[in-house]
């Protein structure tokens, strides 16, 4: 469920409705907007008896019942574009972004090639995987930290910001 408050609801009114979630074993992810705020109510069971407890609250405008999967990621919760910055290069945003390269980075003359040309095709962030995770002891891993070290040849050449996966925190 989705509580959507009104636009002059106070703190305490939130945190009252937090409150009462709280008291029937939910949990409540607070997401504050320009214009106002959105509670996803989540945990279960959810039922018409508590939608409307909780429409007549203070600084509650209405609830939603959502039935879908991915609540927290749905228009419902989060109305407006969640915008990441990597570089100079927004994603999420008015412009669509291209991201593109090799799966692998196996050579600085590789790389490079790929680079150039999906930078001459429009792309605005050049990925390689340096870390590749594999299931075999003796299957190409990456080249680890030397991968990384080509990558950022790449973005000192062409200026490109670069995106690449790690298999665990100590890679970065």
């Amino acid at each position: 469920m989705i509580v959507v408050m009104q636009a002059d609801a106070t703190a305490e009114n939130i945190k009252e409705l937090v409150a009462r979630l709280e008291e029937r074993g939910l949990s409540a992810h607070v997401s504050e907007g320009e214009e106002r705020t959105i509670v996803g109510v989540l945990g279960s069971p959810i039922d018409v008896e508590l939608a409307t407890a909780l429409q007549s609250l203070p600084g509650v405008q209405n609830t939603v019942r959502i039935s879908k999967p991915f609540k927290l990621a749905s228009r419902e919760f989060q109305p407006t574009n969640t915008v990441v910055r990597v570089g100079n290069v927004d994603i999420g945003g008015p412009e669509v972004v291209s991201i593109a390269g090799p799966c692998s980075v196996e050579s600085q003359e590789q790389v490079l090639r790929i680079a150039r040309g999906v930078q001459a095709a429009g792309a605005k962030l050049f990925r390689g995987g340096a870390y590749k995770p594999r299931t075999s002891p003796y299957a190409f891993r990456g080249h680890g930290e030397a991968g990384l070290e080509m990558l950022a040849k790449v973005r000192e050449e062409t200026g490109m910001p670069i995106v690449t996966e790690v298999l665990t925190p100590a890679d970065v």
